[in-house]
């Protein structure tokens, strides 16, 4: 472990996405406070140096969109062949008997997964809490603590149950009362607003065939009035569309804008089923979106269109989505999946390998209201990650930076949290994996 109070120069990477930094950075605390341009050294006294010239050096990619419990539920059998609404009512009694454990070791798998793949900074769209399980929240600041992961964690819900014309079964839907009081719970003890914090809390009521308007609107007062992010699923399916048209008598962006949530300070999972009049609405408004190519792949959803929501003013993010619809939550691998997916859209001129590195760094740390984290630039929160390109889907490559999405890189060597180092040599510090490994794989044998 390096010494916090050490001025640290990670030295001439292999390759860089910033040429500025091709001589590498400086780090003093969690902090880059120099960037070094080739053949160049820094000007700042350097106590430890690391030579990272077998390495790719990365900003930390940042998950924009994630459902940690559901790594309990990869490849479900009843789960199988099937589209949104299909898989979402086989899986929600299978998910309505989580339990505390469930909840504490699949956050250590998602995270420990996300970690290894380059990932610093991890957003959790919580929104079951069955009777038992009201804690969820308290449960995942705890694991993210003990791995050392900076996270958003959203405090989501669901009020509308299948009793009410929604989707989930009643068992897992929690009344508004409840809901909002424990979001402002989790806000008051939880949430970090200074530059730098490793937790931060938004509020997510979960998609519109499962809450109610009203706790739309109550939701957008709330985040207004204690200022944190708003975030929910939108515009994934034509089903979802339908279903808003049936029950509110109008369309998704239409609806977003009635309950008060067409603003900069929400963020929206998937997003694929805008008209070019929405796009504009939507980047007129600043609201981000967190593309999620392999869940939108494996349920059949859709293509997001990425490009035409970043001219209109939409930051644009990567998420993984949930291990039940993807089936992992591998970012490195994610970011190759929306290089190869948007291409079927845009063409290979436009959706280029640095495009699709800067939607999982800088654009998802817009997407998450962030301007400390996402990028190698001083006065930036040193999260990186590091990868070699010495794996036999490696052995011919040319650019080394094209290489590490074009030729599928799937596990990072080093990865630094706030100037800690919390993957060593491809191992997460202080982490038994194959133990944590044991218990999950008998956590998820009672979820089937």
């Amino acid at each position: 472990m390096q010494n916090p109070n050490n001025t640290l120069w990670i030295k001439s990477p292999l390759a860089t996405l910033d040429p500025a930094c091709a001589g590498g950075v400086v780090i003093r605390g969690n902090t880059i406070v120099e960037l070094v341009a080739k053949g160049q050294t820094p000007g700042s006294q350097i106590d430890e140096t690391f030579d990272a010239g077998e390495h790719v050096l990365l900003p930390g990619l940042i998950n924009a969109h994630h459902h940690f419990y559901q790594t309990l539920t990869r490849a479900h059998p009843v789960a199988l062949n099937k589209e949104l609404f299909s898989w979402l009512t086989s899986l929600y009694p299978v998910w309505a008997k989580l339990q505390p454990e469930m909840v504490e070791v699949s956050t250590q798998i998602a995270l420990a997964e996300l970690l290894l793949s380059g990932c610093t900074t991890a957003n959790d769209h919580h929104y079951l809490f069955p009777q038992g399980l009201e804690q969820a929240i308290d449960i995942q600041v705890e694991q993210a603590h003990k791995l050392g992961v900076r996270v958003h964690l959203t405090r989501g819900s669901m009020s509308l149950g299948e009793d009410q014309g929604g989707l989930p079964p009643q068992s897992t839907v929690q009344t508004e009362d409840t809901i909002l009081a424990d979001s402002e719970r989790l806000i008051s003890r939880y949430h970090d607003h200074a530059g730098g914090a490793m937790v931060r809390v938004a509020l997510a009521p979960c998609s519109p065939f499962s809450v109610s308007g009203e706790l739309m609107k109550a939701s957008a007062e709330l985040a207004e009035q204690h200022d944190v992010q708003l975030h929910t699923h939108l515009a994934e399916t034509h089903d979802e569309t339908a279903f808003c048209q049936r029950m509110f008598g109008m369309r998704p962006v239409d609806y977003l804008e009635s309950v008060g949530w067409l603003n900069s300070r929400t963020w929206l999972a998937h997003g694929i089923h805008f008209n070019e009049e929405e796009i504009g609405r939507l980047g007129k408004a600043g609201v981000g979106i967190s593309h999620c190519p392999s869940s939108n792949m494996l349920l059949a959803s859709g293509m997001c269109p990425t490009l035409d929501l970043e001219a209109a003013g939409c930051p644009v993010g990567i998420g993984v989505d949930g291990s039940a619809s993807n089936d992992g939550s591998n970012m490195i691998l994610e970011v190759r999946q929306a290089l190869l997916l948007q291409r079927l859209r845009y063409g290979a001129r436009k959706i280029t390998h640095q495009k699709v590195l800067e939607w999982a760094t800088k654009g998802s740390a817009a997407c998450l209201g962030r301007d400390d984290i996402g990028e190698l630039a001083v006065g930036k929160q040193a999260d990186l990650a590091l990868f070699r390109i010495d794996d036999i889907q490696f052995a011919g490559a040319g650019d080394p930076l094209a290489a590490l999405v074009l030729c599928g890189a799937q596990r990072a060597d080093r990865v630094m949290v706030a100037g800690r180092w919390r993957v060593t040599d491809g191992a997460i510090e202080g982490l038994d994996l194959e133990a944590l490994k044991s218990r999950q794989r008998k956590l998820s044998v009672q979820l089937r």
